[in-house]
């Protein structure tokens, strides 16, 4: 490689996009595409990056595989970014297989991390755990390392690890500090804030406060029976009890959580579980219905006791009884928790993270985006969607830090 591409690598691998533009932005040798397609993809225009990538793939010549599959693990993390998760996984792991034989260690497990994020992406935490153990981020550059850490940070959160997530961060930070470059750290940064924030609200005895993570940790190690609106459950001591494909039973868990240690009056449980403010003999019969099914429900963990006025909960062992619901009580808050880490989602990604249709996600997106919640561009199958972006904040991309050639 000639001395404008080697210096505009080394300045897309310092973080400085527009240090490498001014090198080759007038070239159209392939590996100069590549570094073009790499910075506007820093930029943030994804299109043309891909379009960059593209042509350079093809202008690699048969001798040089590596450089095309450097050019694949660039185009999954456009893909990513912009929450195409339906690209071809196969692809990607024929790109990695082909640079680990090559000894572009680094590239090679760029992939992994694809892989893994994409598997966090879509909630199977376990799958991603197994592929993160099996990396060894020893010997990687300083940038892939935070990228490792940042994975183990994104997987203990979600597992309410809050004391070994705080632990990946740190390690992050210094990682990112090694780097130099300033997007990373703001990655870290952001990840730590999200560790921060409000995770959940809790209603106990007629009151509301917010809780961080550490705080849900605590309250799930505390022995209390949980109703959990976040993942709609019961638990208590380890054990849960989903009622996830149950609505009309959650509601009446929800409802005499929030009402413990009082009664719930039946009103207001046909009010909640039925959604009607008439209620009649009908609604009274089936509430009587739903009650017993949810007694059986929660046999192990608690009675559900009739009072004059309504029901009422009596935890078995556990002393005290609350209500987890997410720290905005929106109707469609999984949605919002996947759009409120300010990428753009498609809505065929949003329906498979999510685990429901594309036309309910749709119904979903569209009734957000009339309460100003999300927002979208584009049109057809181009069209993404995103949250309000955060003043102060901006998501970074994090391309191979290699050279796309040889």
């Amino acid at each position: 490689m000639d001395s404008l591409i080697t210096a505009a690598a080394r300045a897309l691998a310092a973080g400085d996009p527009l240090g490498a533009l001014n090198r080759v932005a007038l070239r159209e040798d392939a590996p100069a595409l590549a570094l073009r397609g790499i910075a506007m993809a820093q930029l943030g225009d994804l299109d043309r990056a891909k379009a960059l990538l593209r042509r350079a793939a093809r202008a690699f010549g048969p001798r040089e595989a590596v450089a095309r599959a450097r050019c694949v693990v660039a185009e999954a993390e456009i893909a990513l970014v912009s929450r195409e998760l339906g690209w071809p996984a196969k692809s990607l792991d024929a790109a990695r297989a082909r640079l680990e034989a090559h000894g572009d260690r680094a590239n090679a497990a760029q992939a992994r991390y694809l892989e893994v994020r994409r598997l966090l992406l879509i909630g199977r935490l376990d799958q991603a755990e197994q592929l993160l153990a099996a990396l060894d981020s020893a010997s990687l550059p300083p940038a892939l390392r935070a990228v490792h850490e940042l994975a183990a940070a994104g997987i203990a959160m979600r597992r309410l690890r809050t004391r070994v997530a705080r632990a990946a961060l740190a390690r992050a930070a210094r990682a990112a500090q090694q780097s130099g470059i300033p997007a990373l750290a703001a990655e870290v940064e952001h990840a730590t804030l999200a560790l921060d924030a409000p995770a959940a609200r809790l209603i106990a005895g007629g009151e509301e406060r917010l809780l961080r993570l550490e705080d849900v940790e605590a309250l799930l190690a505390s022995g209390a029976l949980v109703v959990d609106a976040c993942r709609h459950l019961v638990r208590v001591a380890g054990a849960t009890v989903p009622l996830a494909r149950r609505p009309v039973l959650f509601a009446l868990a929800r409802a005499l959580g929030e009402a413990w240690p009082a009664d719930a009056p039946r009103e207001a449980l046909i009010a909640r579980a039925f959604r009607t403010r008439h209620p009649d003999d009908s609604h009274r019969a089936r509430l009587r219905v739903e009650i017993g099914r949810l007694r059986a429900a929660l046999a192990p963990f608690a009675a559900v006791n009739a009072t004059r006025a309504g029901f009422a909960l009596a935890p078995a062992r556990a002393r005290a009884v609350v209500v987890l619901a997410p720290p905005v009580d929106a109707k469609h808050a999984a949605a919002l928790a996947l759009l409120a880490d300010g990428e753009s989602w498609s809505s065929s990604a949003l329906a498979l993270a999510l685990g429901t249709s594309q036309r309910t996600t749709q119904r979903a997106l569209d009734a957000l985006a009339a309460m100003g919640k999300v927002q979208s561009f584009g049109r057809g199958r181009a069209r993404r969607w995103t949250s309000p972006p955060v003043p102060g904040f901006a998501t970074t991309l994090l391309l191979p830090l290699a050279l796309p050639g040889d």
